[in-house]
Formats: C-alpha cells, structure tokens, sequence
C-alpha cells in the first residue's frame, strides 16, 4: 500500500474516533497530523511532548488497533513534535465541513528561535507541568484551549483552586504555547494590576487607551479574580471587556482561589460570563504526584537527593505544591551553601518547621474543628478522618457549615482542612445541615450556641 493510501485510511481512522468518542473529547486529544508512512508504520505530528506523551498513553493502541481493523494489518505510530500546532482540525467531521480554529492566530516563520513573551514565566509550560490524579482534567482543558484558542465551548476557561495548586503555571503555559505557534496578541496580568491599571486610568483621563489594550488582544489571561470581589467599577470594565471579547471569538482565561459561585459581592452579570464556558479545579496533590513533582525538581537542579529523603517530603507537606517546593528548595540551597551531601536526617533537622501545620488567623478553622469536636466530645482525628457513623458525620458537617459561615474560607480550602474533601462534599454538608435547621428548630438553637462559643474562643485568642 502507498503512503497516499495510508493518508486515506488515516483520515477514516480519525472520522471513526470522532464518532466513537464524540466532538469534545475528539476536539481536544486529536489534533493529529499525518506526516508519511512505511511498510508498517505511520509517522503523526503532535504540536507538544505534553500532548505526545498524553496521546501515547491514553490512544496510541485504540488508534492502532483502529486501523488494523480497517485494513487487517497491524501499523505502528510514530508520534513526533511538530514546530507548531495545526490550525484546523486533521480529520473531515462526518458532515464533510472542516472544523477550524476561531482564533486569528498566524502562523510565525521560524518559531524555535522565538523570543519569550515578556509576562510570562518561561519554565511556565505544559512540558513542565507534572500531572496527577489532582489536575489532570485541568490540564487536559487547558492544553485544548491552547491548542484551539477562542472555542465556544472553553471560552471562558475558569481554573480555581486553592493557594499554590498551579492555578498560574496552567495559566501561563496556555499563553506561552499559543505565543510559541502564533503571533497572537497575548496579555497576562493579576486582578489586582488590572484594577490599579483602571484606576489610573479614570484618574489621568485615559480610559479609551486602557479599553484599547484589553478589548483588541487575541488572549486574555487574568490571575486571581477573586481580588475582584466589591470593586464593583472595575467589575463593571471588565464586563464590558469580556463581552468585546467574547463576541470576537478571543480566548479569556481567570483563575480564581473557589468556584465564582462562592465570589461574594460579585455581580450576578459577570459571574455569568465567567462561568458560562469550562470550570476546572484543582485538588491538592496526592502522594505519587508529590513525589514526582519533587523528583522533577530534583532534575531541574541537576542534584542527587535520596529517593527516601523525596518521600520524606511527599508524605509530610500534603498541602499544595507551592509547600511542597519550599522544602525542597530549603535542602537546594542547603547543597549549595554546605556542600554536604543530604541525608535523611538532615532532612528531618532542616524541614522540622515545613512539617508542622502553620497557625491559621484568629478566627480559624481549626478553632471551630476543636469546638465542635469538645461540644460532641469527639477527637481531632474522628472529625477529620473517615469514619462515616452518624456520631461523627452530623459533628463533622456542622463544622463545615460552621467554617462556611463565620470564615471566608473557600469551600476548597475547607474541605481541605477535613482530611482533603472535595468542595461538593463541603457542600453538601452544608446543604445538608440548612435542611436541619429548616425541619427542626431545635437543631438551630443548637448550633448558634455552638457559634456563640467559637467567637467568644476567637476574641480570646
């Protein structure tokens, strides 16, 4: 068979996957070119060693196998990394219509010797992004965002989650993937800068300028909108910007620290653009991506740590990756100031005070866990482990609820502090308890002098 034949059996191969899997998940792992072809193998462009390494292990054999269902031979694939991503789609749908990008992006000649964008962090990539169990839906949005720029159905991208989870390195690989392939118009920038922008601009009478710079760009990418909440002007600009934005088929990103559902004193218009496209979160990281975080780290710096000191650190900070890299860059700089080499004893001498719980402000959740678990005389450990007896899951719901009322914690970082529970199970904790107090009056007597007790214990301390 000749390589063109192989291109025809290709595309009926990718027209098939589509069908079998649907537009959403097709749209996002496919973006596959067929290059050439031998005897027994056919060789496919990929636009990323991220996307390469993703599409070898969850597709490489469907697709094979695929193909020798067509022809009755079997064909190995040879992925390789493309100089940049295609801009339309590799298969014909099963209409006969191309499906392309929405984005204006333009191809640059000779993209490997481009220069970096000047507002994103350069080691900000897919490439360097370790995923688990904990992001790996995120990651996986994000790369099809990047790869198809300005797609109804990931625009907006919402990533949220709680302190130093990579809400900002997923952020920034987006815009520093679609700046290597593209001569997009791309500005990052936090909520805070983009408030203090506007303000100087109604001060200096500049806003025709400040609407120009946001409203005319290809990707947006706006850090931490949660810093948003009752800047009810800048709000109002930014509705404004989104709306140009969207209705020209530009990619807008945010990360924020919870669901903008939770966003107080937020109005009701923007937190429905924000959440009208794709939502994704981030969990802490589990043990194995704790680990390979470190170990990539580890690489990165080129230095010999023991295995056993890396799962010294994996087991003992569980409670992001911003935490996770503190200790290790405390034993880096220990390597290069000493030149000693690490040990494990060193270890647990240098990071004694990266393993102890940080204490929280004054009203804290821990205060609250502690108040309810003497109220119900209940441990520490019961309320926050696993046991599902109803002595303990209506203790452990009420102090949820109760976080959720007299903190401002998320309910991301609140399920966090109760043995790392997702947010829907915060909740429906919540939810749960609501109903009680509705059906049993007594029920909300209960709990407000539980409450009473709390604040008093936090004016005291």
């Amino acid at each position: 068979m000749a390589a063109g034949d192989y291109d025809i059996i290709w595309k009926e191969t990718m027209n098939q996957i589509r069908e079998e899997l649907g537009e959403q998940e097709f749209t996002m792992w496919f973006n596959l070119e067929y290059l050439d072809a031998s005897e027994n193998e056919l060789t496919i462009g990929v636009p990323s060693t991220f996307y390469q390494d993703q599409v070898r292990q969850r597709y490489q054999l469907y697709i094979e196998g695929k193909i020798r269902d067509l022809i009755g031979k079997n064909l190995t694939i040879n992925f390789i990394v493309n100089a940049r991503p295609k801009e339309e789609s590799p298969a014909m749908p099963i209409g006969g219509e191309k499906r392309t990008a929405v984005s204006s992006a333009k191809p640059v000649p000779g993209t490997e010797t481009k220069k970096r964008h000047s507002q994103l962090r350069e080691d900000y990539t897919f490439d360097t992004y370790i995923i688990g169990d904990n992001n790996h839906f995120a990651a996986n949005a994000a790369q099809a965002v990047a790869l198809n720029p300005g797609t109804t159905s990931y625009n907006p991208l919402l990533i949220y989650g709680g302190v130093g989870l990579g809400k900002t390195h997923l952020m920034q690989a987006i815009g520093n993937e679609i700046h290597k392939g593209s001569e997009s118009k791309i500005i990052y920038i936090t909520a805070e800068t983009f408030t203090n922008e506007f303000i100087q601009a109604v001060r200096e009478n500049k806003t025709a300028s400040f609407k120009n710079k946001y409203r005319f760009v290809d990707v947006l990418l706006i850090d931490d909108i949660h810093f948003l909440q009752k800047k009810i002007e800048t709000q109002e600009e930014l509705f404004h910007t989104f709306n140009a934005l969207y209705d020209a088929n530009k990619q807008i990103v945010f990360t924020c620290d919870r669901p903008v559902t939770e966003l107080k004193d937020f109005s009701d218009r923007l937190q429905s653009r924000v959440g009208r496209g794709l939502n994704v979160d981030l969990q802490p990281p589990k043990y194995e991506t704790r680990f390979a975080i470190l170990k990539k780290k580890i690489e990165t710096h080129k230095i010999t740590i023991p295995d056993e000191v890396i799962e010294l650190i994996s087991r003992n900070v569980s409670t992001n990756i911003r935490d996770l890299e503190s200790a290790m860059n405390k034993l880096v700089a220990y390597t290069d100031i000493i030149k000693k080499p690490v040990t494990l004893e060193i270890a647990q001498e240098q990071l004694r005070d990266n393993f102890t719980s940080p204490k929280q402000s004054n009203l804290s959740i821990e205060i609250i866990q502690r108040e309810v678990a003497d109220y119900y005389r209940l441990s520490l450990i019961d309320l926050k482990g696993k046991k599902r007896t109803q002595s303990i899951v209506f203790p452990r719901q009420l102090a949820m609820y109760i976080a959720r009322k007299l903190t401002d914690y998320s309910t991301i970082e609140i399920g966090q502090s109760f043995g790392g529970r997702d947010h829907a199970t915060v909740i429906h904790s919540c939810d749960k308890i609501e109903g009680m107090i509705r059906a049993d009056p007594k029920v909300d007597s209960e709990i407000q002098n539980i409450m009473r007790s709390i604040k008093t214990h936090g004016v005291k301390n």
